[in-house]
């Protein structure tokens, strides 16, 4: 379902759970959230509105692209990223409130090979011959693509690989690419990816620099109290959880 023709796709928690609870006027607040998060923040808006009676609905996409969008004006209440760079910027431009801002999860990166895929056990086997190719987020748009890239090079790899490398618009399309069967392997968010089956390999978070996932809370949302009951939740003992059982580290 879109928004206009932004192409915005939106996931409503609700759907994902059924929930009784009513808000105050049925209030449905808008989270503009990485692409990473579309697992967990099913779970995170399934509680929410269990407890709160607020609907969350979750548009998903790039970090870069949902930035622009929330730069541009687009109706977003709270914005969940997988950086700190673009959130600081907007809380800079005044687009997000300053005191909301705060990092709420450590992103990891993992190597993930469908079930049917070749044999691979490290990342050396990437360069073999039986691997054609290798879907990567784009690393100007996400920070899982850009993490990417530093693990390849870091690694001596980038050479071999590069050539190999097609990539998503987005770390969940990165994902879509190896599950389509039109890369042998995906690098992708660890959430993602954490019931799969195939052969997941986390990477050594100390090969690239620490995925660091800010949020926060839309200046111009017409439902602030609501955008900061979001925030207190995934912040909260009962979003940590969440996040920590969904493949995520604490900060």
């Amino acid at each position: 379902m879109g928004i206009g023709n932004t192409g915005w796709v939106l996931c409503a928690a609700a759907l994902l759970g059924s929930c009784s609870a009513r808000g105050p006027a049925d209030t449905k607040l808008i989270v503009a959230a990485a692409a990473n998060l579309m697992d967990v923040l099913g779970k995170v808006g399934t509680v929410f509105h269990t407890k709160t009676g607020v609907e969350v609905i979750f548009s998903y996409g790039s970090t870069a692209q949902l930035a622009t969008q929330i730069d541009n004006g687009a109706p977003f209440d709270v914005f969940a990223a997988a950086d700190t760079e673009h959130v600081d910027s907007l809380v800079a431009t005044q687009k997000l409130t300053k005191d909301s801002r705060a990092i709420y999860a450590l992103g990891q990166l993992a190597l993930w090979i469908p079930e049917d895929g070749p044999a691979i056990h490290e990342l050396k086997d990437l360069a073999g011959k039986n691997v054609r190719f290798i879907a990567i987020a784009q690393p100007e748009l996400a920070p899982y693509g850009a993490a990417t890239v530093e693990v390849l090079k870091g690694a001596g790899l980038w050479d071999a690989v590069q050539p190999k490398l097609i990539y998503g618009t987005s770390i969940s399309m990165a994902r879509q690419f190896a599950a389509s069967g039109s890369a042998e392997a995906a690098f992708t968010a660890y959430s993602l990816v954490l019931h799969e089956k195939g052969t997941v390999l986390k990477i050594d978070s100390r090969l690239h620099k620490p995925i660091e996932q800010a949020m926060g809370i839309v200046a111009a949302s017409a439902h602030l109290e609501e955008a900061k009951q979001f925030r207190s939740f995934l912040l909260g003992a009962e979003g940590r959880i969440i996040l920590a059982n969904s493949g995520y580290l604490l900060p």
